[in-house]
Order: C-alpha cells, then sequence, then structure tokens
C-alpha cells in the first residue's frame, strides 16, 4: 500500500487507498481469527497478552474501517508483521532444537535490526504524530490511548528479547529458575 501510494504519508489522518483499507479489513479478520483461535483452544490463560494486543487492534481497526480515517496510521502499524518473520523464525530455531547456532546467531541480530527499523521506529514516530498533532477527543483520544498501551507492550516484548538473547545471565527468575518456563511469550 505504502509502495504504491508513498504520497499517503503526508496525510495520516485523512490518506486514503484501497489496498490500504483491504489490508486494514484483511488484517482485521487475521486477528478476529487469532482470537478466537486462541479462546477455542483454551490458550486464554497462557495467551492473555496476544488477547489484549488484539482487542486493542480489532477495536482500532474497526473504528477506522467505520470513519475512514488514520488508515494511514494503520498500515504503518501493519509494519510490524515483517519483523514477525524474524521473530518467528526465531522461535521456530529455538523449538526445534536444530544445532545451528550459526544460524540463530545471525537471525538473532538480523531480528534486532528488524525489531528497530519495523516496530520500535513506526511506533515511536506515529506517538510522536499523534502526541503532538492528533486532536485529544473522540477517536484521536481512543487511538493515542491505544497507541501508548501498544508502546508499553511492544517495549516489554523488545526487552525480554534483549535479555534472552543478549543478556541470558538476567533471565533467571528470583527464585533461582528460568523464566522463560514460566510463560511462552518471555522467550
Amino acid at each position: 500500500s505504502l509502495w504504491q501510494s508513498p504520497e499517503l504519508l503526508s496525510d495520516i489522518q485523512d490518506g486514503y487507498s484501497v489496498s490500504g483499507h483491504l489490508l486494514v479489513c484483511f488484517s482485521s479478520g487475521y486477528f478476529i481469527h487469532d482470537t478466537l483461535d486462541i479462546i477455542f483452544n483454551h490458550q486464554s490463560r497462557s495467551s492473555w497478552e496476544y488477547l489484549v494486543h488484539h482487542a486493542m487492534a480489532i477495536s482500532a481497526f474497526v473504528s477506522l474501517i467505520i470513519t475512514g480515517r488514520f488508515l494511514v496510521a494503520a498500515v504503518l502499524l501493519l509494519l510490524v508483521e515483517v519483523s514477525n518473520i524474524f521473530l518467528t523464525v526465531r522461535m521456530l530455531l529455538k523449538m526445534s532444537n536444530v544445532p545451528s547456532p550459526a544460524l540463530y546467531q545471525a537471525n538473532k541480530y538480523i531480528n534486532l535490526v528488524m525489531y528497530f527499523a519495523f516496530r520500535l521506529a513506526p511506533q515511536a514516530y506515529l506517538t510522536w504524530y499523534f502526541l503532538r498533532y492528533v486532536e485529544v477527543q473522540g477517536q484521536g483520544a481512543f487511538l493515542t490511548a491505544n497507541l501508548l498501551l501498544l508502546d508499553a507492550m511492544i517495549l516489554m516484548y523488545f526487552s525480554r528479547l534483549l535479555r534472552s538473547d543478549f543478556f541470558p545471565s538476567l533471565r533467571k527468575g528470583s527464585a533461582g529458575r528460568d523464566v522463560d518456563g514460566e510463560k511462552f511469550l518471555i522467550d
């Protein structure tokens, strides 16, 4: 969407493209499906953070689908999906116990770069934009609150990623057990 219509970046509040609209609609459907999958497969307790994230995404995306405003902000936020490729590769390498430390090491650094480029940078830019230019009432207030909660979640996930991959000595819990065994998302 951004590749086809780079001029969208000049109007985050009211910019519109059919491909961006369809992307947000499709992504909303994915979040709804994934939420139902988590609930119906009785994974709610271990995946509550995903459920919170999905509820935030669904509510924000539905509000902009209905109003037609802030579509470009949603498209920018969906850039995080690029970094999910490397997070998923990381998780699969850890789960498979494939003896390929070189592949894991390479992915670890690529993952870090992608996390900055496609998660932290767009998120920081949109937070700055919303706090500076968007009205703090109605949909603007709702989306700003959602964005700030998402900021906290992304920073929490980033700290977990850094602890796990770059500072493993900090991964021990207070009782001396490995935090990774306590919760899937921590690892």
